[in-house]
């Protein structure tokens, strides 16, 4: 009787690393969180201060104050009162939509476009090799016809 070895842990950790889509989303995650700082430096450094101008420069600032009196010390520790820090939340929704945006607007769109792009070719190129084959089975019926013909007309001769 011959037994089934088992692979190793080791030898199927190599073959879980080395699947495609594990090396995939292991690229997708380094590019995101790049591109995660890129998008939260624009909203720090360009949004929030043009949504700021409306009032405090710094989105993180604005507040509701649940239970008065709201106070906090110059480090920006609470020191009395329950603030609502919905400023933060603002920032941080700002931050989605434009993530959102440019993912979905340089990415997503461009690459379903590509994608219907290629499959509108695959398509015209089946249709051709579509016609292409049809063409050629009508000629060669004719050809039968032909010599159908042909030796129709040859066994009247004789």
């Amino acid at each position: 009787m011959s037994e089934k070895k088992e692979p190793s842990v080791w030898e199927g950790f190599k073959a879980f690393l080395m699947r495609g889509n594990v090396v995939d989303l292991a690229v997708a995650v380094v590019i995101g969180a790049a591109f995660t700082n890129i998008v939260n430096s624009v909203v720090k450094g360009v949004i929030n201060p043009l949504v700021g101008a409306f009032g405090t420069k710094d989105l993180d600032k604005y507040s509701s104050c649940l239970q008065d009196p709201c106070e906090t010390a110059a480090d920006g520790t609470v020191t009395s009162g329950i603030p609502i820090m919905w400023g933060t939340v603002l920032s941080a929704t700002l931050s989605f939509v434009i993530t959102a945006a440019v993912v979905y607007f340089l990415m997503v769109l461009p690459m379903a476009k590509y994608l219907a792009r290629q499959e509108a070719r695959r398509k015209a190129k089946e249709g051709t090799q579509e016609v292409i084959e049809v063409s050629e089975l009508e000629v060669l019926k004719e050809i039968r016809d032909a010599l159908v013909a042909q030796r129709g007309s040859g066994h009247d001769r004789e």
